[in-house]
């Protein structure tokens, strides 16, 4: 199990940093967490340690942005808060890119839980009262 304290956005990166190396082999990662919770902000970091310069951004109307690291290898950030039926996410493709073997880094993966491959990393961001966040993270 993971879990981090993080109480600014300085703190973003490391945490970021450290999640990746506990979980070297995954590739798939599941963000959850309320509307505002940080899923992108975080997402953005991870990014950046895999070796991305790309703007990241979130995908909220295109489902799904590409990233490229420094290495030419692709990140798939996917959105599907928006998704009106599971058949978006087959229209999408879903499957060529979760079954790549490239990072997927899912927000709102709720909405399509009964396409996500049996092994992945759920982590979950939770706000306190104090703004700061819970970053927890375990494989499932």
């Amino acid at each position: 199990m993971f879990s981090k304290k993080v109480k600014s956005l300085a703190e973003l990166n490391g945490v970021a940093e450290e999640l990746i190396q506990h979980f070297p082999k995954e590739r798939v990662f599941a963000f959850y967490g309320k509307m505002g919770a940080g899923k992108t902000t975080f997402i953005q970091s991870v990014c950046r340690i895999l070796g991305s310069k790309d703007n990241v951004t979130s995908p909220t109307f295109a489902l799904i942005n590409e990233y490229m690291t420094q290495e030419m290898k692709s990140i798939f950030h996917f959105d599907f808060y928006r998704i009106k039926d599971i058949e978006e996410a087959f229209d999408l493709g879903y499957e060529d890119y979760i079954y790549s073997g490239d990072y997927c880094l899912i927000e709102w993966p709720e909405m399509i839980e009964s396409l996500l491959p049996d092994t992945l990393v759920e982590v979950k961001i939770e706000v306190q009262e104090d703004n700061s966040r819970i970053i927890s993270a375990k494989t499932i």
